[in-house]
């Protein structure tokens, strides 16, 4: 059902990508328990998709599923088209989609097929899709509207290095920098620009490694010495996109339990 241009928007719209796995379906349901309609991106159509347009309608959301492959590259200026047509415009883009690595293990081993996976999806679809967005969103006229991207990276940036997850881990580096160039660009514009880097998440991309990481935890890795929960990040970006931190650029929040922090 598409907007019709006469009838003003009540709801702010959030277009939430990868919202079929754990994190992504966590953050749309914490968007629309916060005012927002939503976008739900996949790469198809899915039970779980369909779960969350669910639990958006019982929070007064209005729902929809755009499935699309967004390393299609050349396909996301008539993807976000599309998604402007049928909502009006898009308030918040949440850049959540992503792949991990095809076989974790040595840098020195790693196929260029996974390399070129992670940088395709990670990177360079969020490249894309966000420079569409940031293109709507010069465009268009403000009107008083909170207007913001917001991109999940991972801990494993900076001071974290994943020795089994070289590629991945590179594809989201090169995402973190993204960000920056983005923030400086439209912050003139009001839209706001944040980097959420999750620390270690209960989500399906960290179950085969479950116990690896419980042991580290259980040795002190991560101070709060638990594991992060989905819910934990989902709020915080329904937070970012609803305002709470006002006049910031470019900021990256860290969800992880201060795993950054080094102690001695």
């Amino acid at each position: 059902m598409k907007v019709d241009a006469g009838v003003a928007r009540t709801r702010p719209v959030a277009l939430v990508t990868g919202a079929g796995g754990g994190l992504g379906a966590a953050i749309a349901v914490a968007l629309a328990k916060s005012g927002f309609d939503l976008a739900l991106n996949d790469l198809a159509e899915s039970e779980s998709l369909r779960n969350v347009v669910a639990r958006a309608s019982d929070r007064g959301a209005r729902a929809q599923i755009f499935a699309r492959d967004l390393a299609q590259i050349e396909e996301l200026p008539n993807f976000v088209g599309s998604v402007c047509d049928d909502f009006g415009e898009v308030d918040c883009l949440v850049n959540n989609a992503g792949v991990s690595v095809l076989s974790r293990g040595d840098i020195l081993d790693v196929a260029p097929t996974s390399f070129d996976r992670c940088i395709g999806v990670n990177l360079r679809a969020q490249f894309f899709l966000t420079q569409a967005m940031a293109r709507r969103m010069a465009a268009q006229a403000a009107n008083g509207r909170r207007r913001s991207i917001i991109t999940v990276t991972s801990v494993a940036v900076d001071e974290i290095v994943g020795a089994a997850l070289a590629e991945y881990s590179i594809s989201k580096a090169g995402l973190s920098h993204m960000i920056k160039h983005f923030a400086v660009r439209l912050a003139p514009l009001g839209v706001e620009c944040y980097e959420l880097r999750p620390g270690m998440m209960k989500t399906n991309m960290t179950g085969s490694s479950r116990k690896k990481y419980d042991d580290l935890i259980a040795s002190g890795f991560v101070a709060a010495n638990r594991w992060g929960e989905v819910d934990e990040i989902a709020e915080t970006a329904a937070s970012l996109a609803s305002g709470a931190l006002r006049y910031t650029v470019g900021q990256i929040v860290n969800v992880d339990g201060g795993m950054w922090l080094k102690t001695f």
